[in-house]
Formats: C-alpha cells, sequence, structure tokens
C-alpha cells in the first residue's frame, strides 16, 4: 500500500481541517486533519520572507503548481499562519468562476476562517465588521464594478492584506492598451496598497503571448534575442506530484489514420479528385488544422473519431473492473457536435450528462455527474479549470482547440485522487488514459504535460508552423502510445457500423477497406 506526501496531525497542529475537496487533492480520507504539503510549507516561509525583506517586486508571488497540488488548501492555510502571527489581518481572494468562488468558501470554512462575498447589489459595510477575515469576488465584478469598489471598497481599512489571484493568467497585462485587458487592469488597481499579492496557477502561459499580475518577469537570451521570461517564485511540476502519489499518471492513446480531402464534382458530388494526408506526419499547418477538423467528425470516412470514442469506452469499461465508479469525459468542439456523441454513447447504452455554458442546468449536471449519476460527461467549455471530479478515469478530446494551455487544463481533470483511492491503490497511482485525434502538436504536448516549461514573452508570437516532424512524433518520452503509427499507409477502418442516426448519407455508413 502506498503512502502519501503529508504528514497526519492533530487538528489543533493542523490549524483547522481542511475541507473536503482539498483533502481529497492531498490525498486524505475527509475526517482526517492534514499538516501542510512540503511545498506548502516552503510556500508559508516565502511569504513571510517578503513580508520582512523591502525589496523591488517583492509583493508579487507566483505559484505554478498542476492540478491536485493544494493551491487552494496551501494559499488560505499561509495567510491563517500569518494571521496568526500578527502579519497580515485580512485576504481578498479573485476568482473567475462561480463554481471555483464555492471552493474557496468551503475550504476557508473548514480552516475555521470566515469568508465574506461581495456582491454589488447589496448594502455590506465590511469595515465595521470585525467578524471576517477574507473577503471574495469574481474578476468579471472586480472589472465591472472597479471605480466604485476603489471609492467604496473595504481596501483601505484592510490593515496588511494579502490579495490571491486564483488562476491568475486569466488577469493579462496589455502595455499598449491597458484597460483593453479589463480583468488585469482591475486587478492591478485595486490590488496596489496590498501586502502581497499572491498569484495561483496549473498553467502559466497565455496563448495572446501578453504578461499577467502578480508574476515577476527576467530578461533572458532566446537564441540571438533577449526576451522577458514569466518567472514562478514556486514551482511545483506534476511529475513531483505523480512520484509523490499525490496524482494519477497519464497514458496516451493517439488515433492515427489517413484524411481524404475529396473535391466536389461537376455534378456538385462527390465525384471529384481527392487527396490524403496523414494525420500524425502532415508538417503543412494548414494541413494539419483541416486534417483535424475532420478527424473529429464522428460521420467522417476514415471513422477516426468513431474509432477513439469506441476505444475511450472499452478502456472505461476495463477500469471499471477495478475502479466500479470511474467516468469518462469528452470534450467536444460545439454544441452539435457534443449532441451527436451524446446520442451515441446512449446508443452504446451509457448514461450522459451534457454540459455548456448556454445551458441553465450546467451546474446541476456537473454535481449529479460528480455523484455518479452518469457514465460520461460530455462537455465543450465547462470542464476545464476548477472542475474538479476525482471519478474522472477517461478523457476523450474531440475538439479542435489545440493551444497548450487547453489541453492540459483538459486531460488533467484525469489526474486527480480522492480519499478512498488514495488508500487503496500502491504508489505510483494507477494510470488514467487520454484519447485524442494523432495530431502532431497534440502529441507534442503530451509529451512535455508533466514538465514545466517556461513562459516567454516575444514581441511576435511563435507561429504555430512549429510543429514537430514525423520522425519526432514517434519518439515517445512519456507514456505515449499510438493505435496504430502505420502513418503514411491507408488504414484499414472498417470497424463496427456507424449508428443509424449519423447515417444521412447512405456512403457513411460503410467504409471501404482499402489496402496498403
Amino acid at each position: 500500500m502506498g503512502t502519501v506526501s503529508f504528514s497526519l496531525a492533530s487538528a489543533a497542529q493542523a490549524g483547522g481541517a481542511s475541507s473536503d475537496k482539498e483533502q481529497r487533492a492531498n490525498g486524505s480520507s475527509p475526517a482526517v486533519p492534514l499538516e501542510p504539503r512540503q511545498w506548502q510549507r516552503r510556500l508559508i516561509q516565502l511569504l513571510r520572507a517578503r513580508l520582512v525583506q523591502d525589496r523591488a517586486g517583492g509583493q508579487d508571488v507566483l505559484i505554478h503548481a498542476g492540478p491536485g497540488a493544494g493551491k487552494t488548501f496551501g494559499a488560505l492555510l499561509s495567510f491563517q499562519k500569518l494571521h496568526q502571527e500578527g502579519r497580515l489581518e485580512r485576504f481578498v481572494v479573485l476568482c473567475h468562476r462561480t463554481s471555483i468562488a464555492g471552493q474557496w468558501r468551503q475550504s476557508a470554512e473548514r480552516l475555521g476562517l470566515v469568508l465574506r462575498t461581495w456582491e454589488p447589489d447589496e448594502e455590506s459595510d465590511l469595515t465595521h465588521d470585525p467578524h471576517w477575515h477574507g473577503v471574495l469576488l469574481s474578476y468579471q465584478s472586480a472589472a465591472r464594478h472597479r471605480q466604485r469598489l476603489e471609492a467604496e471598497g473595504p481596501w483601505a481599512a484592510l490593515g496588511p492584506w494579502l490579495a490571491i489571484a486564483d488562476e491568475v493568467h486569466h488577469l493579462g497585462l496589455d502595455p499598449e492598451e491597458p484597460e483593453a485587458a479589463a480583468w488585469g487592469h482591475a486587478f492591478s488597481r485595486l490590488t496596489r496598497q496590498a501586502a502581497l499579492r499572491l498569484g495561483l496557477t496549473g498553467t502559466p502561459f497565455r496563448a495572446d503571448n501578453l504578461a499577467f499580475c502578480a508574476a515577476r518577469r527576467q530578461a533572458v537570451r532566446d537564441g540571438d534575442q533577449v526576451v522577458e521570461q514569466i518567472l514562478p517564485d514556486l514551482c511545483v511540476e506534476p511529475r513531483q506530484l505523480i512520484a509523490a502519489g499525490d496524482v494519477r499518471p497519464l497514458e496516451f492513446r493517439f488515433q492515427d489514420g489517413w484524411v481524404d480531402h475529396g473535391r466536389p464534382g461537376a455534378d456538385g458530388e462527390g465525384s471529384g479528385e481527392s487527396e490524403t494526408s496523414p494525420l500524425s506526419a502532415e508538417s503543412r499547418e494548414s494541413w494539419r488544422a483541416r486534417n483535424l477538423r475532420r478527424a473529429i467528425k464522428l460521420g467522417d470516412s476514415s471513422s477516426i473519431a468513431l474509432r477513439l470514442l469506441l476505444g475511450s469506452r472499452r478502456r472505461l469499461e476495463r477500469l471499471r473492473e477495478s475502479h466500479p465508479h470511474a467516468g469518462g469525459l469528452v470534450i467536444a468542439r460545439d454544441i452539435a457536435h457534443a449532441q451527436t456523441i451524446s446520442r451515441l454513447l446512449e446508443e452504446q447504452g451509457d448514461r450522459v450528462h451534457l454540459v455548456h455554458s448556454q445551458d441553465s442546468e450546467a451546474a446541476n449536471r456537473l454535481a449529479a455527474f460528480r455523484q455518479g449519476e452518469a457514465d460520461w460527461l460530455v462537455s465543450i467549455d465547462m470542464c476545464a479549470e476548477g472542475f474538479d471530479a476525482p471519478r474522472v478515469r477517461v478523457v476523450a478530446y474531440l475538439t479542435t482547440v489545440v493551444t497548450r494551455s487547453r489541453f492540459l487544463q483538459a486531460i488533467t481533470r484525469a489526474v486527480r485522487m480522492d480519499g478512498e483511492r488514495a488508500a487503496l491503490e500502491p504508489v505510483p497511482r494507477r494510470p488514467s488514459y487520454v484519447y485524442a485525434p494523432a495530431d502532431p502538436l497534440l502529441i507534442s504536448y503530451a509529451r512535455s504535460w508533466s514538465l514545466s516549461e517556461p513562459y516567454l514573452l516575444r514581441s511576435q508570437p511563435v507561429q504555430a508552423l512549429e510543429t514537430p516532424s514525423a520522425s519526432a512524433a514517434g519518439r515517445a518520452q512519456l507514456p505515449l502510445q499510438a493505435i496504430d503509427e502505420r502513418a503514411g499507409t491507408l488504414l484499414r477502418v472498417r470497424g463496427p457500423e456507424l449508428p443509424a442516426f449519423l447515417k444521412p448519407n447512405p456512403s457513411l455508413g460503410q467504409t471501404a477497406a482499402r489496402g496498403a
């Protein structure tokens, strides 16, 4: 039986019990109070040192810690310790989603901290109420009501206080148009008087090449250029959490194949010429992107998406032999695509919850999935940061979004452990699985998902043309496997019969087996 990476302690030693979420993130039963992990103790020491040292930029502290590290617990416990020492009086938490706000409230309550929510429509004079430790508000509220908060907010009466930015990479800073990045601008204005500004992130980079708040920058040489690098003050890599047994490792299954690009004939039908492109070996960026758009369609003649999805189902069935409540997550492209995937899974006898941002019942369905009321959760944009469901063991990535941050946010939904499973499994933990089309960019991200890569701020964003070569795609450095690596030959993709609802055209119901 594996051990966990923290020390058990009495409630008095631990300073109060943590939330169920944080205890699960620390790999323990919710009934057992915990001591901080090693990195959380280092965080307390780091913040204490910054408070007593007067140095330029010392008020900004950036923590990069992978999913399951316990960032919420670490931040709150740090405030609690420094508050007990008389170094800090209050704290303010800003976050970007309602679901994440709920987790902060639960964690604070279990630590005995009173966290009030700032609501713009409610009259609340916190400056004359001594019975609270922290204030919680969203990035959107802070940006929308910035002037009111500057004039009426409790900032002046907080004394020495700690500003916490959850998933701080959302707080972009644009030096040319400061107010264009409204969330980052509001955070910078509202927290100018904070004794410390603590940024928490699991993905410390942005697709738009902007810097973000609470992050120090350091000049580094990149080839023949001098650029700036975002420099975390404390970095906890996923591979460290995996080695400690705090989170699960991931194994990847990339479905390869050849993608047909037919041209319409003179009659407007598909009687014209066609071209084929190998999914994993395509180096031309325009073709790579076009291949992926075709590959995620369940009704495409290549059957890549269908084979991927059915492989995901088989994997989940095998996992349930040892983990009966295991569930799967599908990341779809859009609502119509998600509905097609849901119908296919339901035709196979699975219970499915579909969630998206336009669904008023999405929060209830997410909660129901966490409780085990569905086998699969199909989502477009609801299951990245802040979504915590340790029962997720399989992720099927069927979307055209190929930024590194979005891919990592999606696949790491499957790394979390809960207390029950932590007590049953050895260290290293049993892996979770990611199924995705064999897109070269996704394959490259999979190789380095458990490592921390530097975020460099360049004058011009690096073009996505820097795709790995076909030979590089075959050299796996982490648990990485292509279902079929015969790129360059035509795959036999007969597979199972497509469901009836996917057959608007009879030709889609039977994929010809093409010899190599």
